[in-house]
């Protein structure tokens, strides 16, 4: 029971994870990034609060300090720099691709803060990881003509969120997910709604695009994605979390492919294929974790098909 629970949660977290890269498209071609990200964390904290006023959840002082940390980082930062670069150009598989680093970046960073053991194989992983996202970005940028330093937002997001996803196990918040999230999607819209405010586009578009980015990303990439990230981070630790996250690159490229017609390159295959191959490097042995990550990680046969759904892309 507990191995299909495990599985129906994985797959939930990696399809609505991939949503939100696509609503990240869908909302900056209607409004800045930071617009799209105020109202669409207004429209969810009021839908959370109201939720959890009805429920009768009501928040800690120390709730609200340890959600307003791991908020800034896993969904301020985060989103802010990674939908701001998708606005600037990067395409929405690319910057899934990026984020999809935060593994071998997590399990490195317990391997300081918590101890986790490390082995060279996995080193080598985490570098051949970050090889197959350079071929990626080198062929997207000869294709696209964007500057390089507009890529440093993926990354910087990825690393703000690696460190929300450690923030998590150092914190080990006890609240209702529910709870959490609202603590969490409040902080947020003050965050971006100030940040429009001081930019002078906080009134949202009056379009019917607008609209559906707002809906698309408040029910699948809030609700659904962070809600399910939170649940598998809690029930089987931000290291298999973190790995599941490497699963949404194809499937943001081939979302990507049937909703906008982006390009699915040799390049782009070619980097996933290769980040594949340092997944696998990196998963060849079980890692020893402490009591909050006792779970090992997905075998090397996960970064096995996310080569085999590379070469599905490409037909």
């Amino acid at each position: 029971m507990k191995a299909n629970v495990d599985a129906v949660a994985g797959t939930a977290l990696v399809v609505l994870w991939s949503s939100g890269f696509i609503g990240a498209e869908l909302g900056t071609a209607e409004a800045p990034a930071h617009t799209l990200l105020a109202w669409r964390y207004s429209a969810a904290a009021v839908l959370l609060v109201a939720w959890c006023w009805y429920r009768q959840l009501r928040p800690t002082w120390h709730a609200i300090r340890i959600h307003t940390i791991i908020g800034l980082l896993c969904q301020v930062l985060y989103l802010g720099a990674t939908i701001t670069g998708i606005g600037m150009g990067v395409p929405p598989g690319v910057a899934a691709l990026i984020a999809a680093l935060q593994p071998l970046v997590v399990a490195v960073a317990s391997s300081r803060v918590f101890g986790d053991r490390i082995g060279r194989v996995q080193v080598l992983g985490l570098l051949v990881g970050v090889a197959g996202v350079s071929i990626v970005v080198a062929g997207d940028l000869s294709a696209a003509g964007l500057s390089w330093p507009v890529y440093l937002l993926p990354v910087a997001g990825m690393l703000a969120l690696s460190a929300g996803t450690i923030g998590q196990r150092t914190l080990a918040p006890k609240e209702p997910i529910a709870l959490s999230m609202a603590i969490q999607c409040s902080v947020s819209a003050v965050s971006f709604m100030t940040w429009s405010v001081l930019a002078g586009d906080a009134a949202p578009p009056m379009t019917g695009g607008f609209g559906a980015a707002i809906v698309w990303t408040v029910v699948l990439s809030t609700f659904g994605a962070y809600g399910a990230f939170l649940y598998v981070v809690r029930r089987s630790g931000p290291t298999r979390a973190s790995v599941l996250l490497y699963l949404t690159p194809p499937t943001t490229m081939l979302w990507a492919w049937l909703m906008f017609g982006d390009a699915i390159t040799w390049f782009g295959v070619a980097g996933l294929m290769v980040s594949a191959v340092g997944v696998a490097l990196f998963l060849r042995r079980p890692q020893v974790s402490g009591s909050a990550d006792r779970n090992p990680c997905h075998s090397p046969a996960s970064a096995a098909s996310i080569v085999s759904s590379s070469a599905k892309v490409t037909k």
